[in-house]
Parts: structure tokens; C-alpha cells; sequence
């Protein structure tokens, strides 16, 4: 396996995961001895502010569960998931701090928004639920945030369902900002959208992540695509991280098969 690369940054990572284990009981079994599922095994991996990290295996490889690790979502069976060097916290105060640190953004932003908010709606509410600042204060946020995606303040009163769905993933990626986070994890975030648009999330996101300082997980099956994006990769298979590089560490010798395997199953970037 590829020796982990260095961060070029230096600073403190976001995110730490130490030898992490996710497992689930399964329904089959016994009472005394239930099957079980190791959807992450031992997985060890920092995320910095101003890099980005891709993840990239095959539908059940763990991935998605080890986003959920990373915002705060799944517990861990084993290991530690620690942010800005400490011991994450599942008390009411840790969890409103990892929101304002950790965003997300998911793969379908048709059931990520709420069908019965517009727009303005969809963006002033984390700012009301986190307290922060006057509703004046907050809409001068909501029409900044608008600008930074690229969508017209014409955009504020309208429902999801009266955009296109690159507009709608541009929503919830405004959505993500909302409370300068330091970290957006993306899952799967052009894979529900038209080959055509796929390339203007990507570099919006690109944009972004250089504009504002921010670090990126990505999160795809498709290894072309986080090679588009990345500065460091990991491929996981059944769990485990079988393969963790730079992009140019990965493309120009992969170590494991799988890898390889992903690797000639790509013909195309986007």
C-alpha cells in the first residue's frame, strides 16, 4: 500500500480518524451470536482546511459510512474521531460546534432540500436555529451566499422544484456555507445531476475551496472524477483503506489490484 503523504499545509488537521471501526448487526443470527457487517475496519486518515481529500471505492465499500463518521452522524465501534485534536463529544453544545465546523453536502439535493421552503428559507435557517446575528444581518448572508454559487437573487423566492437540478445542488452547497464551516464533506455531490452540469458543480466547488480556504472531502466511485478534484486520495474496498496516495502517487502506480482495477474500469473524467 502507498506510503500516507504528508500534508502540505503543516497546520492541525479538522478531522482526525484513528484506526476507526464501524460495525453493524445484521437481522440473521442468533440472539448470542448476530452476523455483523464491518462497513468501516480500521481506518486511520486527517482532513485538513485547504486541501482535498477524495474518497473512492464501489457501492458497499464504506465510504458513505465513513462520511457519516467524519460529520459527526454514525458512532464508532472502535477507534477515535477526534476535531481540531480533541475527542469528539455526543452532548447537544459538541454537536451544534461540529455543524458549524463540518457541513455536508449529499448526493440528491431534490430530497436533500425541503420541498416546502423557498430558497431565502432554505438559507436563513441555520442561520436562525445557530442564533447568529439580525435578520437584516442574515439576509445580507443569504444574497452573499447566492453570489458565491453563482445564482441570480431573482433565485431567493422560488421552491426547488422550479430549478434545475445543477441549481439545486448549487442551493445546498450554498446551504453547506452557510456557517463558514471549515471542512465540506461531499457525497457524491454530481452523481444525480446531468453529464452536462457535472462540470460546473466541480469547478464551482473548486472555486470555492480556493476562494474561501476551505478543506474538501469528495466522495465517488468514480476515481476519474476525484482525480479531477484531489490533492490526496483513498480507495477503500469492504471497509478497508487498501490504497492512500497523492493523485500522482495513485495514477502512476497503484500498489493494490483493486486499485487498479478502478483505474482501468475509467475511461471517462466526468
Amino acid at each position: 500500500m502507498s506510503t500516507q503523504p504528508t500534508t502540505a499545509t503543516g497546520d492541525e488537521p479538522v478531522i482526525t480518524l484513528r484506526d476507526v471501526h464501524v460495525v453493524h448487526r445484521l437481522r440473521t443470527g442468533s440472539l448470542l451470536h448476530p452476523d455483523t457487517i464491518r462497513a468501516v475496519d480500521g481506518v486511520s486518515v486527517d482532513v485538513h482546511r485547504g486541501r482535498v481529500l477524495g474518497i473512492v471505492g464501489e457501492s458497499g465499500s464504506g465510504k458513505s459510512t465513513l462520511a457519516r463518521v467524519m460529520i459527526g452522524l454514525q458512532p464508532v465501534t472502535q477507534g477515535e474521531v477526534l476535531f481540531h485534536g480533541s475527542r469528539h463529544s455526543r452532548s447537544k453544545a459538541a454537536r451544534r460546534d461540529l455543524g458549524r465546523t463540518v457541513s455536508v453536502v449529499f448526493q440528491d439535493p431534490a430530497t436533500a432540500l425541503n420541498p416546502r421552503l423557498t430558497v431565502r428559507e432554505t438559507l436563513l435557517d441555520p442561520l436562525r436555529v445557530h442564533g447568529i446575528g439580525s435578520e437584516e444581518s442574515r439576509l445580507a448572508r443569504v444574497r452573499e451566499l447566492l453570489h458565491l454559487v453563482g445564482l441570480p437573487q431573482s433565485a431567493l423566492d422560488v421552491l426547488p422544484r422550479q430549478i434545475s437540478g445543477g441549481q439545486r445542488q448549487r442551493v445546498a452547497i450554498a446551504r453547506a456555507l452557510t456557517l463558514e464551516p471549515e471542512i465540506i464533506v461531499a457525497d457524491e455531490p454530481t452523481s444525480a445531476l446531468d453529464v452536462s452540469v457535472r462540470a460546473q458543480v466541480l469547478n464551482l466547488l473548486m472555486d470555492l475551496r480556493r476562494e474561501l480556504g476551505l478543506g474538501l472531502v469528495f466522495i465517488s466511485h468514480d476515481i476519474s472524477t476525484v482525480r479531477f478534484v484531489s490533492d490526496e486520495i483513498i480507495v477503500m474496498n469492504r471497509g478497508r483503506v487498501v490504497e492512500h496516495g497523492t493523485v500522482e502517487q495513485i495514477f502512476g502506480g497503484a500498489d493494490d489490484e483493486y486499485t487498479r482495477t478502478l483505474l482501468a474500469a475509467a475511461p471517462r473524467l466526468l
